[in-house]
């Protein structure tokens, strides 16, 4: 079994379906922004706020690389930007979860603890600069994207359901 790396936008379920597919696959699993948050030892948006934007990135290569290296059989979701490191593809299977912007903004917004979902998402905090982030950053994720999902209205149980078909025939 290879890994496989969920990407996407921010906001658009990472972590939800990857929850989800841990109840029906035989897989470890690790966040790329929980690992950088426990490297660090504080909130992402600390770093963003003390460090800056690029020292962030930098700390995501570093995972890339250990992740390579290191780990297998797993199930990796990744932050938004994570997609951008070099070696993504000798980490595993690619899978985007992919939504159209104004879907992810109203996932995020009609979910129960939304003000804390914005909260932890500094790129979020300027929705036209963030619909330009993501207006140019799906075209990179489905030129990278192995599997393509669409998550829109779709449970986390359906999408993990789709994606451990598609990893299958994908083998």
């Amino acid at each position: 079994m290879k890994n496989i790396v969920l990407i996407g936008f921010m906001g658009v379920g990472k972590g939800s379906v990857a929850r989800e597919l841990l109840q029906h696959a035989d897989y470890m699993a690790v966040d790329t922004d929980d690992l950088i948050e426990s490297m660090q030892n504080r909130k992402i948006k600390k770093i963003f706020e003390q460090e800056g934007e690029e020292y962030f990135r930098k700390l995501e290569r570093d995972v890339a690389k250990w992740l390579q290296k290191s780990v297998k059989n797993t199930l990796i979701s990744t932050g938004g930007g994570f997609y951008k490191v070099k070696n993504l593809k000798k980490i595993g299977t690619i899978v985007l979860l992919d939504s159209p912007f104004d879907a992810i903004l109203k996932r995020i917004n009609e979910h129960p603890n939304a003000k804390a979902k914005l909260k932890k998402r500094p790129l979020l905090s300027n929705l036209e600069e963030a619909k330009k982030l993501y207006d140019a950053r799906r075209p990179e994720y489905l030129a990278l994207a192995d599997i393509v999902v669409d998550v829109t209205n779709k449970s986390a149980l359906e999408c993990s359901k789709e994606i451990l078909k598609k990893v299958k025939e994908n083998v």
